[in-house]
């Protein structure tokens, strides 16, 4: 009796190989075959999974007010103080951007100290330092609270349910999310989203990113593997914004096609084009297009088309029956079309409460808002006070007393400390 593996079972790598029937040793060389196919199998899946130089971190996405595109041209004695004066001109003339953008008219002139004390970083978007001259394009970034008082803009902002982004990119008919970087997936990385309506869930498209996300999944329907899917990463729902480049030859002009697509049925909101003169203008397209790609998605909030799949969420939703009378006969606070942070007061029958966790980074504040904002009964959960390495504030607005939040929240997989009329949480 002949055993046979052939090429196309065992992949075309393998050579074809064959095994004579001797009694025993049959069982030792499938054994030793089968051992061989599972170390080949182990080592793509994992080339698949740690290949490197193809994530790129999501950029900061607090709730902050960001100033960009601010050009700075100052001296002094040496690089150092330079650098401290073109800050500094960089916050005054943030702080104006802000107040004219917010405001349509300037805003009063704030000293130095009082600009210290709202600003939360500088952004450096392109620098040169001289032996005594500093020339800069910097980004200017403000607490929401603190400076959204001197605004008269509120703290609180309506935005949607954490929804996980997949951003498609196809370039000669080929279609990828994090098998390798693209100008795509940079823009989004690069996006500050912190002043959107949407509750974006990014990803840095390492590890396990790239066997989850990917092109072959925006195609699925099935809503039991995206359950999983979604609940992995915190998100209530999935957004698919494609990308497509073609060029119109060698050195030439490209195209871009730009898709808003939303949920496991890969439903079509929006779509544009855009043009540029050649390659060398993709990056500033991609950037654009992102920023176009947020208004649609916003609009589409505002009018009722990015509803949650019910079949997605894992949560019990809170019934119209739990709901109090006075609650549940309000009309929901929909979004101004002009403003993408919309204040809106508490419902009737609401209240806020401070709760407490801790903050070792950046990315554990925003990580920690999604899994409280995504708490049934919760309107709002907001960080009014950010202490990084120690413990941050929030403010969370919430459908009844603070005992009923704490349920909430244990129920959510939360430790939960009480004390002082405040919550402490912690995983």
């Amino acid at each position: 009796m002949i055993f046979a593996a052939s090429p196309r079972a065992a992949g075309s790598l393998l050579p074809r190989l064959r095994f004579r029937s001797t009694g025993s040793r049959d069982w030792r060389w499938a054994a030793l075959f089968g051992l061989f196919l599972a170390i080949l199998v182990a080592g793509v899946v994992d080339g698949q999974v740690n290949r490197g130089n193809r994530g790129i971190t999501p950029i900061n996405s607090s709730g902050d007010f960001l100033a960009t595109g601010i050009a700075v041209d100052v001296t002094g004695k040496n690089p150092d103080e330079a650098r401290e004066k073109g800050w500094r001109e960089a916050q005054r003339q943030g702080w104006q951007q802000l107040f004219r953008r917010t405001n349509g008219r300037d805003g009063p002139a704030l000293s130095d100290s009082v600009l210290d004390g709202i600003v939360t970083a500088i952004v450096v978007e392109k620098e040169q330092i001289g032996p005594r001259r500093y020339v800069a394009t910097l980004g200017v970034q403000f607490d929401r609270v603190r400076a959204g008082q001197i605004l008269g803009v509120s703290g609180r902002t309506l935005r949607s349910p954490p929804l996980l982004v997949i951003p498609v990119y196809s370039i000669d008919g080929i279609q990828q999310v994090f098998e390798q970087r693209s100008a795509w997936q940079r823009a989004w990385a690069e996006y500050n989203t912190g002043q959107s309506a949407i509750d974006y869930v990014r990803t840095s498209g390492t590890g396990a990113d790239t066997l989850l996300l990917n092109p072959g999944q925006t195609g699925r329907r099935g809503r039991v593997w995206w359950r999983v899917i979604l609940d992995q990463y915190g998100a209530a729902d999935v957004l698919m914004p494609m990308a497509r480049i073609e060029y119109g030859y060698p050195g030439g002009p490209v195209k871009g096609y730009f898709t808003a697509r939303f949920g496991p049925d890969n439903k079509l909101i929006d779509s544009f084009v855009m043009t540029g003169p050649s390659a060398a203008a993709i990056p500033d397209m991609m950037e654009k297009a992102v920023a176009r790609m947020d208004a649609i998605y916003i609009k589409a909030l505002s009018e009722g088309v990015l509803r949650t799949d019910t079949y997605l969420v894992l949560e019990k939703p809170v019934e119209r029956v739990d709901v109090p009378d006075e609650v549940a006969g309000d009309e929901e606070a929909v979004p101004s079309e002009t403003d993408n942070s919309v204040p809106t007061a508490p419902a009737v029958g609401a209240q806020t409460f401070a709760v407490q966790y801790n903050s070792p980074d950046v990315e554990s504040v925003s990580a920690t808002e999604r899994a409280v904002a995504g708490v049934a009964g919760v309107q709002s959960a907001a960080t009014s006070s950010v202490a990084l390495g120690g413990t941050s504030v929030m403010r969370v607005t919430f459908r009844g007393d603070l005992a009923a939040l704490k349920a909430a929240l244990a129920a959510r997989g939360f430790k939960v400390q009480e004390g002082g009329g405040q919550l402490r949480i912690s995983r």
